[in-house]
């Protein structure tokens, strides 16, 4: 996003662009399944000052802060954001809504050359759910594929033994910007749906390669589920 290589048009679009979402999220027509999951999990993590992790697609981004409302009876939640000039971005509007962010990219193959902070990010997502934090991450970002899980969000739930939430969130209508993931910005007074699914635990003898696939058909599952509520259609491309 090329405007965004100026601060001073960052610093102006962060402003309206969360603006406009909290007050778009006050006027949302909500339908939610499967919140008792979301709330018991929630409740057991405060109660045992244990964390708990919430994964949803990338396209999500603009609605997943209404998935966990900030409050004493929920534990304090973190985002992972990436370190690009868009995951700056993204950092700044969810903060103006109240959602810290731990800045980070998982590595790739092809990224040898540089480091983007996903060694420092993993160590203080552990931590942080370690010490009773909730933790949202996106598990086919920064880049894709689109709702292709990455082994990261296994290796946090292994590593700080935290269960796993699922949550499907659509909009009808949105508008869906021509961005990797088709990202949707939800429209005042729309139609929205929230679903949940799990929890669910990677234990350490767990096949990594058997646990992704299955918990990125848990969360395209629940995705679908929420589209076919609000009757949006997925994009074909």
């Amino acid at each position: 996003m090329k405007p965004l290589r100026s601060p001073w048009v960052m610093r102006a679009l962060a402003r309206f662009f969360s603006g406009y979402i909290a007050l778009t999220y006050k006027t949302l027509r909500w339908t939610r399944e499967g919140q008792a999951i979301a709330d018991r999990v929630q409740a057991e993590a405060l109660a045992s000052g244990g964390g708990a992790i919430l994964a949803l697609w990338h396209s999500r981004v603009p609605v997943g802060p209404a998935t966990w409302p900030q409050g004493p009876d929920k534990p304090e939640i973190r985002v992972l954001v990436s370190q690009s000039r868009d995951g700056e971005f993204i950092a700044r509007v969810i903060a103006r809504l109240g959602l810290p962010s731990i800045r980070g990219s998982s590595l790739k193959k092809t990224d040898t050359a540089k480091n983007k902070g996903g060694e420092q990010a993993f160590r203080d997502m552990v931590k942080w759910v370690k010490d009773g934090g909730a933790m949202a991450i996106t598990p086919d970002g920064p880049r894709g594929p689109v709702e292709v899980m990455q082994k990261g969000a296994v290796a946090l739930a292994r590593v700080s033994g935290a269960p796993v939430l699922f949550v499907g969130v659509a909009v009808n209508p949105c508008i869906r910007l021509k961005t990797w993931d088709r990202t949707i910005i939800p429209l005042p007074f729309a139609k929205a749906a929230m679903v949940w699914d799990g929890p669910v635990h990677a234990g350490r003898d767990d096949d990594p390669d058997a646990v992704v696939e299955a918990w990125g058909a848990r969360l395209s599952a629940v995705s679908r589920r929420a589209e076919a509520i609000v009757g949006e259609t997925p994009p074909k491309d």
